[in-house]
């Protein structure tokens, strides 16, 4: 299992434009996060996240109609 597997960059890409802000600030409150480089270290799966956090970062991208987003490409 490689990083590839745990980097939510796919939904990420799918995510509008307009809603990219929004989608990041909206991710890291809900996993306590304080800094985008923690943000990104995530986003890139650099950092597995636990089962929970798996599930609030589907609950987040849902809300912005992207339903899938794990891996890196």
């Amino acid at each position: 299992m490689g990083k590839k597997q745990y980097a939510f960059l796919r939904g990420w890409k799918q995510v509008r434009q307009g809603d990219v802000r929004q989608c990041r600030e909206d991710v890291m409150k809900a996993l306590g996060l304080t800094t985008r480089m923690a943000f990104h270290q995530r986003l890139n799966g650099n950092v597995e996240p636990r089962v929970s956090e798996a599930k609030i970062i589907e609950e987040v991208f849902a809300r912005y109609g992207v339903t899938d987003i794990w891996g890196n490409e």
